[in-house]
């Protein structure tokens, strides 16, 4: 069977290698972009240039696009976009007469690298008949066992990447964070990334990001500041709309939003340690060995932050996920081999989705107000050396609602109450 032709609009970072990975395939691929010259380049990766988008037959522009779409064609967007954006697209398809159409809504997530390789990780929503039309090309594009099929017909993909990006928006800046507050503290980066990588507090934003931001790899940034921000964006957005709390995200975005003031858009994320720490903090020397009682309880101190970081995050993508009817083992399967993956999610999260917490929590789990007393010592020790942490803040007051609710002797997961579970 051969093949069918496929219109490709956006050949930026991502949709360039999405698009030159189906040409290696074997797909007649036609691609578009506001740019010349990302189309000229297309072209000599051996794609067919679209001078305009009616040649690449896209969507509801003036001209009427939508009606040169061929009879049953398949349509597939690929952005991160809000549920109710791609909802939008179905009805729109709908009220012009093309029902016909068979729309997916499919944000994919993995970087540049992946999309050229042809490994994304991909969630896909939309009508069965529509994703078994659409389901070979978005194999093509996926890495194996990374094609999520979402159900819940169109915007369900959408919510499934929203509800991830909660996770990555909250660890790409406490990574940051933390590491900001080590290099106060006279921990050497290295050794004290090595140490969080090693433990319970790993998240693989922090691990990803860690090499760019000891070596200030910021510009062009690999991953710029304006793509999280967008995403958060997104978040706090379908967040409000639902009368739904996320503050962890929400002191993300705003702190994101601050950086992009002084410049920071195009830099990579992990630029945001500079929110933290004025200097590199690959200039910051270990300690001498007769200052080794006073380095571990100072790593300990940043241990224990960045635990109560992640405890709050994994409780909130988890309530978030929840109140939005996502398959939550989907979800789980999802996160804990993408980039919002950590241990404490691995864990504690897994706990909070099966319901594992009050009385029902696992025997010897730490407690609720062992864990703020954890986290408490953090926060002053850094609020004592005018240090800011914005994320541990805002990770203990949450903490402090569920202990004023009456969980405080309950396991740590108890923290997910807070957010109404």
């Amino acid at each position: 069977m051969s093949k069918p032709s496929v219109g490709f609009v956006g050949l930026g970072a991502m949709g360039f290698g999405m698009a030159t990975h189906l040409v290696s395939e074997g797909y007649s691929v036609t691609g578009f972009d506001i740019f010349p010259a990302s189309v000229q380049r297309f072209h000599a990766a051996g794609g067919i240039p679209a001078l305009s988008l009616r040649d690449a037959v896209v969507l509801f522009a003036e001209e009427g696009i939508v009606q040169y779409l061929p009879q049953n064609a398949t349509l597939l967007l690929c952005s991160t976009v809000a549920a109710s954006y791609a909802q939008s697209v179905a009805s729109e398809l709908h009220a012009r007469g093309r029902s016909d159409i068979h729309f997916i809504d499919c944000p994919v997530s993995g970087g540049a690298k992946r999309a050229a390789d042809g490994t994304l990780s991909i969630m896909a929503g939309g009508a069965d008949q529509a994703l078994q039309s659409g389901r070979d090309l978005l194999q093509t594009l996926s890495a194996k066992d990374k094609l999520y099929l979402v159900p819940g017909g169109a915007g369900a993909g959408s919510n499934m990447k929203m509800v991830h990006q909660v996770l990555a928006a909250i660890h790409i800046l406490g990574a940051s964070e933390v590491m900001g507050f080590a290099a106060h503290l006279g921990l050497g980066a290295r050794d004290t990334a090595e140490k969080i990588i090693s433990s319970d507090a790993w998240t693989w934003m922090h691990e990803n990001r860690f090499p760019r931001m000891v070596e200030e790899d910021w510009n062009p940034g690999a991953s710029a500041l304006t793509i999280i921000l967008k995403d958060a964006g997104i978040i706090t957005s379908s967040a409000r709309q639902h009368n739904f709390p996320t503050p962890l995200c929400s002191t993300a975005e705003q702190i994101y939003l601050s950086a992009l003031l002084h410049g920071y858009g195009p830099k990579d994320d992990s630029a945001m340690v500079r929110q933290y720490y004025a200097s590199p903090i690959a200039d910051v020397a270990p300690a001498h060995e007769d200052h080794n009682q006073d380095q571990t309880q100072s790593l300990r101190l940043v241990l224990d932050l960045m635990l109560g970081i992640n405890l709050v995050a994994a409780a909130e993508a988890i309530s978030l996920a929840r109140y939005l009817k996502v398959d939550m083992d989907q979800f789980y399967r999802l996160v804990s081999d993408a980039a919002g993956a950590s241990k404490v999610f691995i864990t504690a999260g897994l706990d909070m989705i099966k319901g594992r917490i009050g009385q029902n929590a696992p025997a010897g789990e730490q407690t609720l107000d062992e864990a703020i007393q954890r986290l408490e010592s953090a926060v002053q020790k850094a609020r004592d050396m005018h240090v800011p942490l914005h994320l541990g803040n805002g990770a203990l007051s949450v903490l402090l609602m569920a202990k004023k609710a009456g969980y405080a002797t309950e396991g740590r997961t108890s923290v997910i109450k807070s957010y109404g579970y």
